[in-house]
């Protein structure tokens, strides 16, 4: 009797100790290993995922345990990071209260929206669909979002960092501004981020554009002369002659003043120096074969300007 008795009593807490063990002891995991959890994610889904992983020993104990071990809490979705060898418990609780790893889509300055968005489809670990954002309408920077998010979601924290960038900028503008409202800054600040890339230059493209602007002179600026035929992507050829006169509310050498809207996403740093541009009687500017620009008071210095750039592409064969 005392050996059955004794027997009951090693059963009941083998029966005991190994869901406990398999619940709080040791994982499989051999390595610490990133796992995805998709929105609506139940405890079921979450297993495969990690049994797929192999971060637990099997998807059916996991579920079973956690019913009865551990939390009803909701599973969260995102990317986690699993420790090596670490418990069902552990990561049941992970998955339930811990911080899904932050991942970053960097948006760069001049982007335009049909490529803003070509990036945002691309990046995998978002989610649903989002129509092409209003060009001018996010601010160029890295934002952090969590595997799962949608896309949508990404967008309007864009939008709204570049509502307030503008709003910040437009506030502190300097005076005897050639444009009136914030969103006239915008469309000249989008010329002044496709027309140079050093960031120097930047105060000083938009003295030009401002001269011009208050002078009632055509901008005269490539880059709106593109716009309306690849909506901001690359031309990939030489401008026509017929493009130059065509009249579709963008180009700034058939219309004087500015574009109907901007022709890319602007950063921070071109808006500022539409704010605060370059006192300066400059009303020319072209390249100078070092990617920078040479600026002109007159169209004698910048005919003379054109000259030399046309001889260094020349020189390269480019013409």
């Amino acid at each position: 009797m005392r050996r059955l008795l004794l027997l009951v009593l090693a059963l009941a807490a083998l029966a005991i100790g190994v869901p406990m063990w398999m619940w709080r002891g040791p994982g499989p995991l051999p390595k610490a290993t990133v796992v995805r959890i998709p929105e609506g994610a139940t405890i079921a889904s979450a297993a495969k995922v990690l049994a797929d992983a192999d971060a637990i020993r099997s998807a059916t104990w996991f579920r079973g345990l956690a019913g009865k071990l551990g939390s009803r809490d909701p599973i969260r979705a995102g990317e986690f990071r699993i420790p090596a060898r670490a418990s069902a418990a552990t990561i049941l609780d992970t998955l339930q209260h811990g911080r899904p790893a932050l991942k970053l889509v960097t948006i760069a300055e001049g982007l335009p929206s049909v490529i803003v968005h070509d990036k945002l489809m691309a990046t995998t670990a978002l989610t649903g669909q989002v129509p092409v954002p209003p060009e001018g309408s996010v601010l160029p920077d890295s934002y952090a979002y969590q595997a799962g998010e949608s896309r949508l979601t990404v967008v309007r924290r864009m939008q709204k960092a570049m509502d307030k960038a503008l709003a910040d900028e437009w506030a502190a503008r300097g005076p005897s501004l050639a444009v009136t409202t914030p969103q006239q800054a915008l469309i000249l600040a989008a010329i002044v981020e496709k027309e140079t890339g050093v960031a120097s230059e930047r105060a000083m493209v938009a003295g030009v554009y401002s001269n011009r602007l208050k002078l009632g002179m055509p901008l005269q600026a490539d880059p709106t002369v593109i716009y309306p035929i690849t909506q901001g992507r690359p031309l990939g050829r030489r401008i026509l002659e017929s493009e130059l006169h065509a009249k579709n509310g963008y180009n700034t050498y058939a219309e004087a003043g500015l574009p109907k809207g901007p022709i890319c996403n602007p950063g921070r740093a071109s808006i500022n120096a539409v704010l605060h541009p370059a006192v300066t009687r400059a009303l020319y500017f072209v390249a100078n074969g070092q990617g920078g620009h040479i600026f002109a008071d007159t169209l004698a210095e910048h005919d003379a300007n054109v000259k030399k750039w046309y001889a260094i592409r020349h020189a390269r064969g480019e013409m």
